[in-house]
């Protein structure tokens, strides 16, 4: 599992974009930058919808304050899903940009990834958030469990960067 210090693996993550969708290489994203990475188990689901995305939307601006050049919202989900839930939730509006991770490629390359066959969840992202400079992880905040959302959410991830 990625930990602190450690640099991200290159992997390919998914955007909708004007003509369909696009790749997006993490590591592209990431060098010479300072971004944060939070990961959810799914879109449109309860944790992830009420609590966690909007506590990215509330503290966007706290971000922008302390540097950080741009916020990623991952799930292993299909582009589609990705980009309507962005649109849904208000994350694309508020500047979150949203990622899918349809293959959870980038996922189990960090050992983030689990499993809970009886809830149709399965390869999906355990919840997290990390800040990341230039491609290295500074701060790393996993829940215990996928279905809270403390120290992944933006005021967790605020309080120790």
């Amino acid at each position: 599992m990625i930990s602190t210090g450690d640099t991200l693996p290159d992997a390919t993550l998914i955007k909708l974009g004007s003509g369909g969708p696009e790749p997006v290489q993490v590591l592209d994203k990431a060098k010479g930058r300072k971004v944060v990475i939070f990961a959810v188990p799914g879109a449109f689901t309860g944790t992830c919808t009420t609590a966690h995305v909007p506590s990215f939307i509330r503290t966007k601006d706290q971000f922008d304050a302390k540097g950080v050049d741009e916020i990623i919202c991952v799930s292993v989900n299909d582009p589609f899903v990705m980009s309507a839930w962005g649109e849904s939730t208000g994350a694309s509006a508020a500047g979150l940009t949203m990622l899918a991770d349809p293959s959870s490629e980038f996922t189990k390359a960090i050992g983030m990834d689990f499993d809970v066959p009886p809830a149709g969840l399965i390869g999906r992202s355990k919840r997290y958030a990390m800040l990341v400079e230039d491609g290295n992880v500074s701060v790393l905040n996993l829940e215990e469990s996928p279905g809270t959302c403390e120290v992944s959410a933006g005021e967790g991830l605020l309080d120790v960067i």
